[in-house]
């Protein structure tokens, strides 16, 4: 288990350098692996020890190049909408995201994640999506009474699947 931090990006990741205005999702190459099979990887909180544990043949990474936007959105009396402002989030608000992220990997026992990465995943396993290996992690739990929320429990539960998952003589 580890987070590849000598390891380099998907080759797809080396064509294009500089920062982009689009976020993370809309990336090119995001879309360019998706077409290739991979998956971005959940971003909801309760998985974000994922990457870490993730079969390394089925995991990847890119490069951060993107941009995450702030909206704010004035309302009238009524509640309708009179105007709508985008900037890009700032600095310190990005490092309370990643604060955030830290702070739920330390409550795991799990080292932080390196900075500036995208990661990507591919489905293990007899799953077609990443989504669906997510429901079989969450029907796991569900039959095992562990949390729904990141904890060591569901830690321990995803690893040993996923292992099982990725198994040679996993069909």
């Amino acid at each position: 288990m580890s987070w590849d931090e000598d390891g380099t990006p998907h080759p797809l990741a080396l064509r294009r350098t500089g920062r982009s205005e689009l976020e993370p999702d809309r990336l090119p190459e995001i879309r360019e692996l998706e077409v290739l099979g991979w998956e971005p990887a959940p971003e909801d909180l309760r998985w974000v020890f994922l990457p870490y544990m993730w079969p390394p043949a089925a995991r990847t990474w890119i490069p951060d190049r993107s941009t995450h936007w702030a909206v704010d959105t004035s309302l009238d009396g009524h509640g309708h909408i009179t105007g709508v402002e985008c900037a890009p989030l700032a600095e310190p608000d990005l490092h309370d995201l990643d604060q955030e992220t830290d702070a739920a990997l330390a409550g795991l026992g799990l080292p932080p994640r390196p900075r500036g990465r995208l990661w990507l995943l591919r489905p293990v396993g007899p799953f077609a999506t990443v989504g669906a290996v997510l429901d079989h992690l969450d029907a796991l739990a569900a039959q095992h009474a562990v949390e729904a929320g990141p904890s060591t429990a569901l830690l321990a539960l995803a690893r040993t699947e996923l292992a099982a998952l990725s198994a040679p003589d996993t069909p």
